[in-house]
């Protein structure tokens, strides 16, 4: 797409604190404090993720601090009493890690974070070695394109591949991430195709479709 970052590797971080996995719990806080982060990927040998420590990881050794859970707790939370003992990067992080390609579509990553309830990715290459983390904040990124960056986009790549002699010259107005078309073009049956090309512009927030079939009014005489 026409100067539009489209993959993860577009807009992760590529700047990560990790740690590995006989880094101590004490060491992990730290680090998410310093870096203000609630999540460290742990790694292995030359950088290969084998599990991520997160915040609600580190939680149950506050939940389970002074409590004797029950028969029925301790069945129901096993994972959680075994982290709430935990001493080292290894006997609490998730694993296996949820990461993503650096380069998977942003729409991949943002679908991976919903359905598995995470903030935050690490991001590998292709023998599993980390290369970045892309954060929610990082897919939102799309959305600080120019209006005028969407617009020539919309025009050059979509409009004038699919409408190469409109009937009259159609209209492209961006506003706040709004994409409106306003036109007249010869075949109807390329309007959905339009606006859904459209849509799939990394930026835009919505579309307005005006375009409608039939010739330019005839001037009057």
């Amino acid at each position: 797409m026409h100067g539009s970052p489209h993959t993860v590797s577009d807009v992760m971080t590529h700047t990560v604190v990790a740690v590995g996995r006989d880094a101590p719990f004490k060491e992990i806080v730290d680090l998410m404090d310093q870096w203000k982060v609630s999540a460290l990927p742990v790694l292995e040998g030359e950088g290969r993720v084998i599990g991520v420590v997160s915040e609600a990881d580190l939680l149950p050794k506050e939940e389970f601090r002074d409590s004797d859970p029950d028969r029925f707790t301790q069945l129901q939370r096993l994972s959680d009493l075994a982290k709430a003992g935990g001493l080292r990067a290894e006997e609490l992080m998730s694993t296996p890690a949820i990461t993503v390609h650096a380069n998977a579509l942003l729409a991949e990553a943002a679908r991976i974070m919903a359905q598995r309830k995470v903030k935050r990715l690490p991001v590998i290459n292709d023998e599993g070695l980390l290369e970045g983390v892309v954060s929610r904040g990082d897919l939102l990124k799309v959305f600080l394109r120019s209006d005028d960056d969407i617009a020539e986009e919309v025009h050059m790549e979509i409009l004038s591949c699919l409408f190469p002699t409109p009937i009259e010259p159609i209209l492209v107005d961006v506003s706040n991430g709004v994409v409106t078309l306003t036109g007249r073009v010869r075949d109807t049956s390329l309007i959905p195709i339009a606006a859904r090309l459209v849509r799939a512009v990394e930026g835009v927030v919505g579309i307005e479709c005006n375009l409608v079939s039939g010739a330019a009014p005839a001037e009057s005489r």
